[in-house]
């Protein structure tokens, strides 16, 4: 098996992580995004979106979609559990997953693609729906840090898929300026370096 991944990409570095907590080593291959490497023929048939990352089976079939890539491993090494423990855990482990994608990921994905130029190439940008996408993920940082003030992670007590992938989309903000305020967010600062300090952070 083996993985096709930008390294610095926030779902590469999501999958990266997940295998690190699971204790899997994996093979890399780099797919250059800069020079439009996941836009080939070739490429496009594995993942017919032309994203990373993909993870390519002995059998040469293909799995796209982090979390999709996720669950695979999940099922081959069920420990440590890291989609939940029990029906209420998986429940919520899925709704701040959801919540990881569509208000943190989407959101800094957006102000990324719309405002610093790195895709301006190969698509249509603009600019004003890029920073609008950065304020509400400013506005989302207010959210995590109400919740955070009684929960250690995103599902109480039990470090999840959740805490992995709201972290990759938080860090990956820093590269269009979104970060969250040390004094404002303190709580997400102490849940983001708590997350930051475990081995798998730096896979």
């Amino acid at each position: 098996m083996k993985i096709y991944e930008f390294a610095s990409a926030p779902n590469c570095r999501r999958v990266r992580m997940y295998l690190a907590e699971k204790g899997i080593d994996m093979e890399y291959v780099p797919v250059d995004l800069a020079k439009g490497e996941n836009l080939s023929e070739e490429y496009r048939s594995k993942d017919v979106n032309a994203k990373v990352p993909v993870l390519e089976l002995d059998d040469g079939s293909c799995i796209a979609e982090s979390v999709a890539i996720q669950r695979y491993f999940e099922e081959l090494q069920p420990q440590p559990p890291l989609f939940g423990r029990d029906a209420k855990e998986k429940a919520l482990v899925e709704m701040w997953t959801r919540r990881a994608d569509f208000n943190m990921m989407l959101a800094v994905g957006m102000c990324f693609q719309h405002t610093s130029g790195f895709f301006a190439d190969r698509m249509a940008v603009f600019p004003d729906f890029g920073e609008d996408a950065g304020k509400r993920a400013l506005k989302f940082f207010d959210v995590l840090d109400r919740h955070l003030a009684n929960n250690q992670y995103l599902v109480g007590d039990y470090f999840s898929v959740a805490d992995i992938g709201m972290l990759c989309s938080l860090d990956f903000g820093k590269v269009v300026q979104l970060r969250p305020d040390a004094e404002k967010h303190a709580n997400l600062v102490r849940w983001r370096d708590q997350l930051n300090e475990r081995p798998s952070a730096k896979a």
